[in-house]
């Protein structure tokens, strides 16, 4: 009941919600490690869903996604694959931080900007039907490998770093820059989720069943993207992460007998 309406909040502004998923499983008194493991795999089946309604209504950028996603998808997998160095008591903070930048990157004010040239180097251009777009590779790179290690680590999709990335760093609309995070997200959370079922973390018996709950709320969530202005959810979503950073953080400290 929870993660049917998260699903499709979270895919309306290209931030799958593999966060919240973490949180709510968490909250469920799943082992922090399993609870990534199926946040990994539903947010999975959300993005690809959402990816398809975008991309039939043309607001996906497949070549911008290809250059981050590439990036992103292997430090996804080895995020995962490391996240096992960590207790769950230090995943869980470090999973908090995140939720809290999450947020204050969400209040960023993000506007659309048209260039007709840019040469320089390290700036790649990436031509999407009739529109043009120019990614600066000195900012795009690191932030896309940083971004792609830290949420395969913890389970999460990266979607609230990527969207304002692409706007910022590479003069996307926001529209295709929702579109495009979807197939971003769903190329990360597949290679995350790999590194963590390496590891043995996978339990199909509720993975399952949820990601068909998720199917459902990312086709709605693309559908419903559409017609709204991701703009106006931001901060709302902002602030909703900082509550999710609150109670996973209060969730570590009972969990590790400090109250």
């Amino acid at each position: 009941m929870l993660i049917f309406p998260v699903a499709v909040l979270m895919t309306m502004v290209g931030r799958g919600g593999g966060n919240f998923y973490v949180v709510i499983l968490a909250m469920a008194s799943i082992p922090i490690h399993q609870a990534a493991t199926t946040g990994q795999f539903i947010l999975f089946a959300a993005s690809v869903a959402a990816m398809l309604v975008f991309h039939r209504n043309k607001s996906l950028s497949w070549s911008l996604a290809i250059l981050i996603g590439s990036l992103a998808a292997l430090s996804a997998l080895a995020g995962g694959f490391c996240s096992h160095l960590f207790s769950g008591f230090v995943l869980k903070l470090i999973f908090a931080a995140m939720l809290i930048v999450a947020g204050a990157v969400m209040l960023i004010p993000v506007s659309e900007r048209t260039t007709t040239t840019d040469r320089r180097f390290g700036v790649v251009t990436i031509r999407s039907g009739e529109e043009r777009y120019h990614v600066n590779l000195w900012i795009a790179a690191p932030v896309t490998i940083l971004t792609g290690f830290g949420s395969g680590m913890v389970g999460v999709s990266g979607g609230s770093f990527l969207v304002p990335l692409m706007v910022l760093a590479c003069a996307v609309p926001m529209r295709v820059a929702v579109g495009t995070a979807s197939a971003l997200i769903a190329t990360t959370s597949l290679m995350g989720f790999t590194g963590h079922a390496i590891r043995g973390d996978f339990n199909p018996s509720w993975a399952i069943p949820l990601a068909c709950v998720t199917i459902v709320g990312g086709l709605l969530g693309g559908t419903f993207s559409l017609k709204t202005k991701p703009k106006r959810l931001k901060s709302l979503f902002a602030y909703t992460n900082w509550l999710a950073a609150a109670l996973m953080i209060f969730n570590a400290l009972k969990t590790g007998g400090l109250l």
